[in-house]
């Protein structure tokens, strides 16, 4: 019955790391797609940025566009090497999702709302990537 009961369990975590990695993949994706469209739009220097003249971090807007484009891409490559089970697409996926979550906090006058979704957004891709225990050996999966 141990066994069984073992098996079962580690049958369990097995679905949930994989159910959390392709949210994770998901999730990283949509960011990389809405930071590009965000790079675009500050690229060509659209009106929808507000700009604040006492801010402390102030970078130009056509700075801002190029930061986000290139991380935008780069979460989507990410994104997609999350999709198969590999730890160099995990490690990368929590560094883009704290770059991310970096370049959004420096970006808030620019844009408040979208700045703190996007960083909500990319808190949950940091969580759902390190929650996943990569082993499901009998050892990992016994109480502690």
């Amino acid at each position: 019955m141990s066994a069984t009961h073992r098996t079962q369990t580690q049958t369990t975590r097995l679905a949930w790391a994989s159910g959390l990695t392709t949210f994770a993949a998901v999730m990283l994706m949509i960011t990389g797609v809405l930071d590009l469209f965000r790079g675009i739009m500050g690229i060509a220097q659209d009106d929808i940025f507000v700009t604040t003249p006492n801010y402390v971090f102030r970078f130009d807007l056509t700075g801002w566009g190029w930061i986000h484009l290139a991380l935008g891409i780069l979460a989507m490559i990410v994104g997609l090497g999350l999709l198969q089970p590999s730890t160099w697409a995990r490690v990368a996926g929590v560094t883009i999702a704290g770059l991310i979550i970096i370049a959004n906090f420096l970006s808030l006058p620019y844009s408040p709302v979208w700045s703190v979704v996007m960083i909500a957004i990319s808190g949950f891709v940091i969580w759902a990537l390190c929650v996943v225990r990569s082993d499901t050996s009998p050892q990992g999966s016994q109480a502690a």
